[in-house]
């Protein structure tokens, strides 16, 4: 008998007695239920499973657990047996329909699925999800009639296949021009807004480098989407702004929540004045050594001198591979016996928690000068899906109480990492017949333990707890 409840589309493909357990593994999950306690593994967790002393199996997990003595066989070879099992479970998909999600899926919207399925409301979202571009639009006051407006430029993934099909932009760039940033911007990845500061009007906007090279390229058109989106700001100031008075109601009309008062994290009233443009932050996640180091695969920076009124700054974060090697060691620190005298010198020698720290400090950076100094901000890497959506949705999660709510967290995942194309299947090794360590790297989960560290310092102010989390 199955010592579990299967889910909608699970199906158990192996089932079986250790000495001291029983063991299973379905198309989504390992689980070993021994007498007194209880392992279950999603299978796209494990990164890797190897026979340890002959009769036990160890499992190395992708979030840094390390499983040992996971249960015992009698037998040598009954332990390689299910040892080739899990290792072909394991296994990269040899297509996306593969992985357990698309079965889930398909099963909790099939027809004979009973309506009153515990699983089934998973899978028909809620207007939060299905219309949240247009709800975040209205929740967040842009000026959609004469400042901003909504580009169906990217409609099919047409201009960008890793970008949202609806573009928010200054209202009077024209398509033509979003084209012609399109071939100057990696990828096609062009500025963006992603953010507005009901108060003061200031956006937080996104991209990815510009392909400057060593020829030292411009771009008209970029550089005025760049500067128009500083003026834009100005021309849809925030409440304080605009000599305005706080409404009673929520924005949606309905009763006062956190997000209709001062209540960012960075703790600090928006700007009085409006008009005159603020001064754009291009904060650059990479180091300046990086950046001009790009040049030679054609990519680069901004050059200040070409893009009136903004300023860049460099903030040093790691590439994907350093984080990687820094994960590993974290990990292999982790997974042995503390030894309290050096404890924490091994922690510091991983370089996880200064990676960390250089996150923070960007989005604090961010969140500042939006709030503090009602300053717009255009966030990018070197691609804009690793890095960026880090300092972005950090920052966004300071700056707004709405993505401190589990609704809001969701709409804050789904937004930026997912329609703005973080690789997960890359990152994640769930990718199909990709067999490139160098593409893997835990960016989201580095991202998830900055949210934690936010949650210890400021556990009143998330609606969720570290259980949300993982």
């Amino acid at each position: 008998q199955v010592p579990f409840t299967v889910l909608q589309g699970e199906g158990v493909e192996y089932l079986g007695h250790a000495n001291d357990a029983v063991i299973a593994i379905s198309n989504y999950r390992l689980h070993i239920k021994f007498k007194d306690s209880v392992i279950n593994v999603p299978l796209r967790m494990m990164e890797s499973v190897e026979c340890r002393d002959m009769f036990q199996l160890h499992i190395v997990c992708k979030d840094s657990k390390v499983i040992r003595y996971l249960c015992h066989f009698s037998t040598f070879k009954q332990c390689q047996e299910w040892l080739k099992r899990l290792t072909r479970a394991i296994a990269r998909p040899a297509k996306p329909e593969d992985l357990f999600a698309f079965a889930y899926h398909a099963w909790c919207l099939g027809v004979c699925v009973d309506e009153e399925d515990q699983h089934a409301h998973l899978c028909r979202p809620g207007d939060h999800v299905r219309y949240r571009f247009e709800m975040e639009l209205v929740r967040m006051g842009f000026d959609l009639q004469n400042v901003w407006r909504v580009s169906d430029i990217n409609n099919n993934y047409k201009l960008c296949s890793s970008y949202p099909q609806k573009l928010l932009v200054p209202v009077w760039i024209t398509d033509k021009e979003l084209e012609n940033v399109a071939s100057f911007r990696s990828w096609k990845r062009i500025p963006v807004v992603v953010y507005r500061h009901v108060r003061n009007g200031a956006v937080i906007a996104r991209c990815s480098q510009p392909e400057i090279s060593w020829w030292g390229w411009r771009n008209a058109d970029d550089e005025y989407l760049v500067t128009s989106i500083a003026k834009a700001c100005a021309l849809n100031p925030g409440v304080k702004a605009a000599g305005g008075v706080q409404h009673s109601g929520g924005s949606d009309g309905s009763e006062p929540c956190d997000t209709d008062f001062d209540s960012s994290l960075t703790a600090c009233s928006g700007v009085e004045n409006a008009g005159t443009p603020q001064k754009l932050l291009i904060l650059d996640a990479r180091s300046y050594t990086a950046a001009v180091a790009n040049r030679a695969k054609g990519g680069g920076c901004e050059c200040e001198e070409y893009y009136p009124n903004c300023e860049v700054v460099f903030m040093g974060m790691a590439n994907i591979h350093s984080i990687r090697n820094s994960f590993q060691y974290l990990r292999a620190v982790c997974s042995q016996v503390p030894d309290p005298s050096n404890w924490l010198s091994a922690l510091e020698s991983t370089k996880w928690l200064q990676h960390l720290s250089v996150m923070l400090k960007a989005a604090v950076l961010v969140s500042s000068a939006v709030d503090r100094e009602g300053r717009p901000v255009l966030v990018h890497c070197s691609d804009g899906w690793d890095r960026t959506p880090q300092i972005v949705a950090l920052a966004k999660i300071l700056l707004d109480p709405y993505y401190r709510t589990m609704e809001g967290f969701q709409v804050l995942v789904e937004s930026d990492w997912l329609d703005f194309g973080h690789k997960f299947g890359d990152r994640c090794g769930h990718q199909e017949k990709v067999e490139d360590q160098n593409e893997q790297c835990p960016v989201f989960l580095q991202w998830l333990d900055a949210v934690h560290q936010l949650l210890k310092q400021f556990p009143c102010l998330f609606e969720f707890n570290e259980a949300f989390l993982v």
